[in-house]
């Protein structure tokens, strides 16, 4: 055996060197919500089949109703450090107003009941979720030594509204009696607040109820033919350090935003890993029912650019499958065996041509990786140029599809090399009239002989030729084709001029059937011709 041909990696595996596990991860997120325009922090737990995305609560442990999704504390005002709280929002900007900031070892704190991120639904028995972030700060302010409030954990309030924008302190301007929803209303609630403790610490009693902060289950999102997506429905747009997770039933994660590229990277490549795995074991869980001729080779979601007019691309997804002598194009994955009839589009292979866009990479020693990993640095992968691939079919039609990662990319392109390849070895021959001079031909491609021509009606050869003496050929992009061939005896050039309903098919073929040859005899040179290999 070749001593190079050792090293290649099997058809549809990634390289050793850049396997990671990645069945478990865990890690904090903002999930985004377009329609409302608001991000609220998540916490996301992967596992081989499910993305689980974890909202925080407040739960009570002990000591009460635990089913109770609201709590009422009593907090007596101190004269050093007041409330021991700050709040934000305000119904004017169609927000809760939200416990933003506690004070350690001050008031609020010490009851141990009330939690950043709790939204106040009453002062003193007076409910205020219908008034201005002005009106509840007065509340507060008025409601005396001792002040009951009720408050619910807002488990989607807006990020803004969890994290200090602005801290209460003396160097506030302690004049003014506004205040912003956007910022800590701290100290119109605490006075001027030197953040010590109180002279009667108050702590709660053994028999009071305990709360805690945990990130409890929200959503679990099954990763079987789950797709992702980094654009923005409909449009040419990529989502900066975000994406969204949809499942095969259609439920969606929203946006996933993640605070750099990197980190982004890391989990869109560790959610595809998971989708591809439970691929794999689904294609061999088919293929033992299947005959040997009606193999998957490889199917996967696939995102479709169409042309929207003269300029604007329109994408939708699609679910594409290379199985026995077709490329297969789904609206939806095919679970069940009458699912596979459903194809909106079906191919031969052996008339498909696969190609790879051209990609802006640049010579970097880390370029392995980062290919393989879908990280996009300057000046090596333009936003507008996306890990896209069409395919060429009959009549000159062509798809444009994309994928999210390189590693994907290099799937497909090895996926579809395999399929056509054994494809052709499987049919062997393949023939299709053409003309020639008036005269009606039959134009056979036979992967041990190479080319032939014969009389439709007689059957007698006319002339035949190997694939090695192929030299050269022309087209005029319609219908005729001039095939160059070398005389294995004059070595003189001979030309053959043949005319066919689908030129497109034909040439697609002969392609299919010359790399299927070549791939026999050097299956090394077929792997160097790759594109996405050669950044492997």
């Amino acid at each position: 055996m070749n001593a190079a041909a050792k090293h290649q990696p099997d058809l549809l595996e990634r390289p050793a060197s850049l396997l990671v596990p990645t069945w478990m991860k865990t890690g904090l997120a903002l999930l985004h919500d377009e329609l409302t325009s608001n991000s609220y922090d998540v916490r996301l737990k992967l596992t081989k089949e499910l993305l689980i995305i974890q909202k925080q609560d407040v739960v009570c442990v002990s000591g009460g109703d635990s089913h109770l999704n609201h709590r009422t504390v009593v907090l007596r005002r101190q004269v050093t450090g007041g409330l021991g709280l700050s709040i934000k929002g305000g119904a004017e900007h169609k927000v809760p107003v939200v416990i933003s900031k506690i004070f350690k070892d001050q008031v609020a704190d010490q009851t141990g009941m009330l939690f950043i991120g709790d939204a106040v639904l009453q002062v003193n028995g007076i409910n205020v979720e219908k008034c201005t972030h002005e009106e509840v700060v007065h509340l507060l302010r008025t409601a005396g030594d001792e002040v009951t409030i009720t408050v619910r954990y807002l488990r989607e309030a807006p990020a803004f509204l969890k994290l200090p924008l602005g801290s209460p302190g003396p160097s506030s301007d302690q004049s003014s009696r506004a205040s912003s929803p956007l910022f800590d209303s701290g100290l119109h609630l605490n006075g001027n607040s030197n953040n010590t403790a109180p002279s009667s610490p108050s702590s709660p009693s053994a028999n009071e109820p305990k709360y805690e902060k945990r990130w409890l289950d929200a959503v679990s999102l099954p990763l079987f033919m789950a797709r992702i997506s980094r654009r923005k429905a409909g449009t040419d747009k990529l989502r900066s350090n975000s994406f969204e997770v949809i499942a095969l039933d259609g439920v969606c994660t929203h946006v996933l935003q993640f605070c750099t590229a990197t980190e982004s990277t890391d989990w869109l490549q560790a959610i595809s890993t998971n989708i591809n795995d439970l691929t794999q074991e689904s294609i061999k869980m088919a293929n033992k029912y299947c005959s040997p001729d009606d193999q998957i080779v490889h199917m996967g979601w696939v995102c479709e650019h169409l042309q929207g007019g003269d300029v604007e691309l329109v994408h939708s997804c699609r679910f594409l499958a290379l199985r026995g002598s077709s490329l297969l194009v789904f609206r939806s994955p095919p679970i069940l065996a009458s699912d596979w009839v459903q194809a909106e589009a079906s191919f031969h292979l052996c008339e498909v041509l696969f190609k790879v866009h051209k990609l802006w990479i640049a010579e970097d020693c880390w370029i392995q990786s980062r290919f393989y990993l879908g990280l996009q640095q300057d000046g090596e992968l333009r936003d507008s140029e996306p890990f896209c691939f069409s395919v060429l079919v009959g009549h000159g039609q062509s798809f444009c599809y994309s994928v999210e990662l390189g590693s994907e990319l290099v799937l497909w392109e090895k996926a579809f090399q395999r399929a056509v390849f054994m494809e052709v070895q499987r049919v062997r021959s393949k023939s299709y009239m053409c003309s020639s001079q008036g005269k009606i031909l039959c134009f056979t491609l036979d992967f041990e002989s190479g080319f032939s021509c014969s009389d439709s009606i007689s059957k007698k050869t006319i002339w035949k030729y190997k694939f090695s003496q192929l030299k050269g050929s022309s087209d005029d992009g319609k219908t005729r084709v001039k095939l160059l061939f070398q005389n294995s005896e004059n070595k003189q050039i001979e030309m053959k001029e043949l005319e066919f309903a689908n030129l497109t098919a034909v040439l697609h073929c002969i392609h299919s059937f010359i790399a299927a040859k070549v791939a026999t005899v050097d299956p090394v040179f077929v792997n160097n011709q790759s594109l996405t290999q050669k950044y492997m």
